[in-house]
């Protein structure tokens, strides 16, 4: 009740405030000089303030809303992800001198076999206009003397559920890099004791970088389906900065021919 009551104060003095400013803007052009300038003096120190909040309002607004799982969804779309690392803020925002298996997200790791790790990782906030996602994750590597670098990304359970043969999985990816390198997705299928792998080449010269696996061309059991995951590999990804601003996963199936 206190709370009720507080707000409805505070409602109360705002407009009696704004009401107060609008007479003595309409009294302005008669009002006598010095009664002005200190007038213009209150109004100005005002102004300083409610400068600073719009400020801070409109750069915080601009900004994707944090949680948010706005996905661009082809038509059909069964089923849809984005991973937390994109999603929500990390307990842990960065890691430097990451080790060879390191969990840097919820179903988020990283993976390399340098002997000496020149490497790290940190989630950012994405502030451009174009971006969706809240977050994206910042790759530094310095020295590379491994032999891979890769990000494997497990997906939810809702991902194997009902997953059938004509079913076409989607990987959407907003990438930045300092210089050209190559990015491979592996797309993993576990059922039963096997496990299927298709892999696609990420087309980071189109506008629209993304790739599909049509499962029509695997050989997975339908009935044993048991979970998902996919590997993002970086080729000679040494002396570059990667910027993976979205990743998202959809899946739809074939249109009947």
């Amino acid at each position: 009740m206190s709370g009720v009551l507080s707000n409805l104060l505070e409602n109360f003095l705002h407009r009696r405030v704004l009401r107060r400013w609008a007479q003595s803007a309409d009294a302005a052009p008669a009002t006598d000089l010095e009664s002005l300038r200190s007038l213009r003096s209150r109004a100005r120190g005002l102004r300083r303030n409610l400068d600073r909040v719009i400020h801070e309002a409109d750069h915080r607004l601009a900004l994707p809303v944090i949680g948010s799982n706005a996905i661009r969804k082809p038509f059909g779309t069964d089923w849809a992800w984005r991973p937390e690392m994109w999603k929500g803020p990390m307990p842990v925002p960065g890691f430097s001198g990451v080790p060879g298996k390191a969990e840097i997200g919820p179903g988020t790791t990283l993976f390399h076999d340098c002997r000496r790790s020149e490497l790290t990782a940190r989630q950012i906030r994405n502030t451009r206009e174009a971006d969706i996602a809240p977050f994206g994750l910042r790759m530094d590597v310095f020295r590379f003397d491994g032999s891979f670098l890769s990000l494997v990304l497990e997906l939810p359970p809702e991902a194997a559920l009902g997953l059938r043969l004509r079913h076409l999985i989607r990987c959407d990816v907003i990438v930045e890099m300092e210089k050209p390198l190559e990015i491979f997705a592996r797309l993993n299928i576990k059922h039963g004791p096997n496990v299927e792998q298709i892999v696609r080449e990420l087309p980071l010269n189109e506008e629209e970088v993304m790739v599909e696996f049509d499962l029509a061309y695997s050989k997975i059991n339908e009935k044993r389906v048991e979970r998902l995951w996919v590997d993002l590999i970086f080729e000679g990804p040494e002396m570059n900065q990667i910027i993976l601003r979205d990743v998202t996963f959809s899946r739809r199936p074939r249109a009947d021919l």
